[in-house]
C-alpha cells in the first residue's frame, strides 16, 4: 500500500514544482514588462525635462509678449498680431483677511450666471455664512436688447436679495456693497468702469459694445 501512496506523494510535488515554476515565469514577464514600460518612462522624463535656463528665457519671453501685448492700441489684438491679448486691471490690492461684513457679487461669466452672498467676519471667523444661486440666461436675451439683458440680470440679483433674512438687513442708510465679475473682453478705465470691446461666448448685442457694462447693470438696478 506504501508504494501508491509515495506515487501520489511524488506527483504532488510534481505539479506543485510545475506550478511554481509556470508562477516564477509569469512573474518574470511581468518584470520585464514593468522593466521596459519603465525605461519609456525614464526616457520620456529625460526629452521632456526643461532646464532652469531654458524655462527662464521661456518666462522671458512670456513677460516680453505681455508688455507688449499692453503697450499695443489695440488691447484685442490686431489681424496678424503676435502680442498676448492684454488688459490693463485697476485691481491694486489684494484682500488683507482683515475684512468684516456682508458683502454681494455679481459673476456674468457665460450662459450663466452666478449671485453671492458672504458675510466676513476678519481672520478670526473669516467666513460667517455664504450663500449662492446660479441663473441661467434665456436664448433670446443673448441676442436682445442691452436693457433687457441687464433687467433680467438685476432682477435675479433683487430676488436673491429680496430673499434674504432679517439677520441680513443692513441699517437705513447703508448700501450694499456688490463685486461684478463681467467675463467677456473690457476695456476698464477704472475699478469700477469698463467698456465693452467685444461679445464672446454666443453673445451678440450689438448696441452694447463700447459702452460701459457697470453703468448699463447699474441702470438695471435702479429700474429694478
Amino acid at each position: 500500500m506504501r508504494k501508491p501512496a509515495v506515487v501520489a506523494a511524488a506527483t504532488a510535488v510534481l505539479a506543485a514544482a510545475a506550478a511554481a515554476a509556470v508562477l516564477a515565469r509569469q512573474r518574470l514577464r511581468e518584470a520585464k514588462r514593468w522593466a521596459r514600460a519603465g525605461a519609456v518612462l525614464q526616457d520620456l522624463e529625460a526629452r521632456c525635462a526643461a532646464p532652469a535656463e531654458r524655462l527662464r528665457q521661456v518666462a522671458d519671453a512670456m513677460a516680453a509678449e505681455m508688455r507688449a501685448g499692453l503697450a499695443s492700441d489695440d488691447p484685442d489684438g490686431g489681424e496678424g498680431s503676435v502680442a498676448l491679448k492684454m488688459l490693463v486691471t485697476y485691481v491694486d490690492s489684494l484682500p488683507s483677511g482683515d475684512e468684516k461684513g456682508l458683502f454681494y457679487a455679481l459673476d456674468l461669466g457665460g450662459t450663466n450666471f452666478r449671485v453671492l452672498r458672504v458675510q466676513l467676519g476678519g481672520k478670526e471667523q473669516r467666513i460667517i455664512k455664504q450663500k449662492s444661486k446660479g441663473v441661467s440666461i434665456p436664448r433670446h436675451l443673448m441676442s436682445g436688447g442691452a436693457n433687457e439683458l441687464f433687467d433680467f440680470i438685476a432682477a435675479a440679483l433683487a430676488k436673491f436679495v429680496a430673499s434674504e433674512g432679517e439677520e441680513y438687513h443692513l441699517p437705513e442708510g447703508v448700501q450694499r456693497q456688490l463685486g461684478f465679475t463681467f467675463s467677456f473682453p473690457v476695456k476698464q478705465t477704472s475699478i469700477a468702469s469698463g467698456t465693452l470691446i467685444k461679445w464672446t461666448k454666443g453673445f451678440t448685442i450689438d448696441e452694447m459694445v463700447g459702452k460701459d457694462v457697470v453703468a448699463e447693470l447699474n441702470k438695471a438696478i435702479k429700474r429694478q
